[in-house]
């Protein structure tokens, strides 16, 4: 199987452009395979869905996370595929073959106590500060992705309203009110923001960067990564953290799932039903207010 994989290797590094690093990875699983294979004698023409799901038996053995065994798999079929368009293979076994089942593990979330504690840190009137805590007001207050707070534009905020526009995936656009505190945030960080490297700074973008620029998703996760540092919260917590809590905190309050889903632009209810988590406390005050023989 060298001289295919060899082909394989210099078609994703010359016609699909892959990078070294997306090369190194299929060269890695896909030897991985063949070493496998020449344990059982077996060549090109001897693969088969039953001789797949013995290599992926063996990662489980292996104890192998299931996302690396899916990974794995993909490369696989990948490879069996460029076969096939040669005329080396009739078909591609692996499309027989599941994707293991991928592990759903809970997504971190915050305590509405540590989430108050969490959002009082940036407290000084340095500018860049006020900014910081509007940041960080404004992602609880609407549960809004990293990625669509960097999209908002000064013309998408309504303090009238109380209303501000965001473009989520598939550039859908929906409206989302924001809180009392996250608009005083807004207000007092866009007193200052002209002062943000005077002359340069962009008209449009709402948060800015130091240049004056269109603040980018990766400056806005090193912004909360270094106030999750200075919380000194002993549990990883990540920026879709705020996400999560901001969904945890309006189901434990009693919003309807219906509505949660609404505000955090999620196509299906399955993907909602995930950001939500309910502690057994809060469950048995549910239900023993709830049930009728509770």
């Amino acid at each position: 199987m060298k001289k295919e994989l060899t082909q394989f290797l210099s078609y994703l590094r010359y016609e699909r452009n892959a990078s070294l690093l997306t090369i190194k990875s299929y060269k890695t699983d896909l030897n991985q395979l063949a070493g496998f294979m020449e344990e059982r004698g077996a060549g090109l023409q001897e693969i088969d869905n039953v001789l797949l799901r013995g290599f992926l038996a063996r990662l489980h053995e292996r104890k192998d996370r299931r996302s690396t065994a899916a990974r794995k798999l993909a490369a696989i079929r990948s490879f069996l595929q460029f076969c096939v368009d040669k005329k080396w293979l009739e078909d591609n076994p692996a499309k027989m073959v599941s994707t293991p089942k991928q592990d759903r593990p809970m997504p971190s979330f915050l305590s509405e106590e540590e989430m108050a504690n969490f959002l009082d840190l940036p407290c000084s009137n340095k500018v860049l500060d006020l900014r910081d805590k509007a940041i960080l007001e404004l992602l609880y207050a609407t549960g809004i992705r990293v990625s669509e707070l960097v999209g908002i534009s000064l013309a998408d905020v309504s303090f009238e309203e109380g209303l501000i526009r965001v473009r989520g995936k598939g550039k859908k656009e929906r409206l989302l009110p924001f809180g009392r505190k996250a608009g005083e945030s807004l207000r007092h960080y866009l007193g200052v923001r002209p002062s943000i490297n005077k002359g340069r700074v962009d008209e449009k973008a709402l948060f800015l960067n130091y240049r004056g620029e269109r603040l980018s998703p990766r400056s806005v996760e090193r912004i909360i990564d270094k106030h999750i540092r200075l919380s000194a919260l002993r549990r990883k917590i990540s920026p879709h953290s705020l996400r999560h809590s901001f969904a945890s905190h309006l189901l434990s309050r009693g919003a309807d799932l219906r509505v949660i889903q609404e505000l955090l632009g999620h196509e299906s209810l399955a993907t909602t039903q995930k950001y939500t988590h309910l502690d057994l406390a809060q469950l048995l005050k549910v239900y023993r207010k709830s049930h009728p023989r509770s």
